[in-house]
């Protein structure tokens, strides 16, 4: 239940111009939540990293941003300010190598 009131709260402060499929629509659905969901226990470090890095890229791979960091409910903010990551953070996807340095 708490978690169904988070995600009600966020989804009506979003912007109503996101294009939704006609299924979506019928089940009054926002295309921003994933509908299945698959449990991962994280292993170690940089298993964490991965899925981090997986989580801060997200808006860049959907197309809602052209950086990760032009993300404003990213936690990528808090981890730059930390120097945590670099701000230019996610320009170097593309080679293999994450946002934490790990191949």
């Amino acid at each position: 239940m708490r978690w169904s009131l988070i995600k009600a709260g966020f989804s009506r402060r979003l912007a109503k111009d996101e294009h939704i499929r006609a299924s979506r629509q019928a089940k009054r659905e926002r295309g921003i939540w994933q509908r299945r969901y698959w449990e991962h226990q994280i292993r170690d470090e940089i298993d964490l990293a991965r899925h981090v890095d997986y989580i801060h890229y997200n808006p860049v791979k959907h197309g809602w941003v052209t950086h990760p960091v032009d993300w404003p409910h990213s936690t990528l903010h808090g981890t730059i300010e930390r120097g945590m990551a670099a701000s230019d953070w996610g320009g170097q996807m593309g080679d293999g190598v994450d946002g934490y340095g790990v191949k």
